[in-house]
């Protein structure tokens, strides 16, 4: 496997453990019979941590289908893994923000991740540009 397939789990990985130890610290209060019920998210915290791993939730088609298009339409393997692991990071610290409440710190972060997945969306596009 490349390390941007191992990105591709290590993004599916990280909104799961978003929202798990908020369900974790939680545990007398959260119901799983219910575990959509809108009165656990009340904690300000929760719901940060919520809306974090809904964001991931999100995310996460659009980069693994970027990821295996651009390696499957043969570009760059090493600009592929360099740009997946640079995502990875933009999305921890990404979550670290939205949890920290600085939601304006969190759109940069987020602007600045579609921007990578963009780039390796368009990698198979521009790769008789590139160098080497």
């Amino acid at each position: 496997m490349t390390i941007a397939e191992w990105c591709v789990f290590g993004t599916l990985l990280l909104y799961l453990l978003t929202i798990v130890p908020i369900k974790a610290i939680g545990f007398r209060r959260f119901d799983n019979a219910r575990p959509r019920d809108p009165g656990f998210y009340d904690d300000p915290i929760a719901a940060r941590a919520l809306g974090a791993h809904q964001n991931g939730i999100e995310a996460f088609p659009f980069f693994a289908a970027a990821v295996l298009l651009a390696e499957f339409r043969a570009a760059p393997q090493h600009l592929i893994n360099e740009l997946a692991v640079l995502f990875l990071i933009v999305r921890i610290a990404y979550v670290f923000t939205y949890l920290g409440n600085r939601p304006t710190l969190r759109s940069i972060r987020w602007s600045i991740g579609f921007a990578i997945n963009i780039g390796i969306f368009f990698l198979p596009a521009i790769r008789g540009w590139l160098p080497g």
